[in-house]
């Protein structure tokens, strides 16, 4: 990993959490909070949330349904906008997690070079959520896993602007606020919220998925990894924590594949289906997950 991408996640993963304890005694004294801020926040998450977990993952990932190129581009725009790094890096790095699942070359596994007892599993986790961000992020190769996308013009356009959707992503919140408030002080507190809080909640409910989905949780099908499946973060992660669900069927478009397991993300691509916006949806049989089952 080149240094100023080692800098940039650790920038990344460490600004927002200084940013918001410096910023508590300015809170102490000021009006920080408004329900115009609630909304952007939540504009924001939603936006960002499915660029994540529709579009970088179950889509240009694993395929779970096709689409146009045009939506394509929407959901690569929007998961940039998360600030989880480009759509080649995202998929890359994805792509290698499931080909080398919790043994050596996954790029975030709790469980690979740590040694046993409390400390190891404590490393472990650390690494799997945070630490690999600045020591292996990116370095999967995107020819060797992201072929077809590196061959996408309008992906690798999307994917070398990143740094530009960093900025969209702090102004898209502040206009917003101004929008809603007629303030710049309304602009800088939806910033505060539907940016700098939104990208510090949003991207350790990702992290989670590496670590807490891959040690705690529960298990139900003969998978070769750890993964689990966390109820919990069912409703933050828009579906993605039914992890083990996923693991034992990579290419399905639902991971709560069960009636009560909670899926949003599956819910939005069967509304994009009923709009005739995706196609070839991957469904996933009763029969064949009882032939799974562990």
């Amino acid at each position: 990993m080149a240094r100023a991408d080692r800098y940039a996640n650790l920038f990344a993963v460490f600004a927002p959490v200084i940013a918001v304890f410096a910023l508590i005694p300015v809170a102490a004294s000021h009006d920080l909070f408004a329900w115009t801020d609630a909304v952007v926040f939540a504009i924001m998450y939603i936006l960002c949330g499915f660029g994540i977990t529709v579009g970088y993952h179950r889509l240009l990932t694993h395929r779970s349904f096709q689409t146009y190129k045009g939506v394509e581009y929407t959901f690569a725009i929007l998961g940039s906008l998360a600030i989880q790094g480009g759509p080649l890096d995202w998929v890359a790095d994805h792509r290698k997690h499931h080909a080398h699942s919790d043994v050596e070359g996954d790029p975030h596994s709790p469980h690979v070079g740590r040694s046993k007892g409390v400390i190891g599993a404590v490393r472990g986790l650390w690494h799997a959520h945070v630490g690999w961000t600045w020591q292996v992020h990116g370095l999967a190769t995107h020819q060797r896993y992201a072929g077809e996308l590196l061959e996408d013009k309008g992906m690798r356009i999307i994917h070398y602007s990143f740094p530009v959707f960093i900025l969209v992503s702090a102004g898209l919140p502040f206009g917003l606020g101004v929008a809603l408030t007629g303030t710049i002080h309304g602009g800088l507190t939806a910033l505060f919220w539907g940016g700098l809080i939104r990208l510090l909640a949003q991207s350790h409910v990702t992290w989670s998925i590496n670590s807490v989905c891959h040690f705690f949780g529960t298990r139900r099908f003969d998978v070769d990894d750890y993964s689990t499946n966390v109820w919990w973060l069912a409703l933050p992660s828009f579906g993605e924590s039914w992890h083990h669900n996923h693991h034992a069927f990579p290419r399905s478009h639902r991971h709560g594949l069960r009636r009560w397991e909670l899926d949003p993300s599956a819910l939005l691509i069967e509304g994009l289906k009923r709009l005739r916006l995706a196609w070839d949806v991957v469904e996933i049989t009763p029969e064949r997950q009882l032939q799974r089952l562990a």
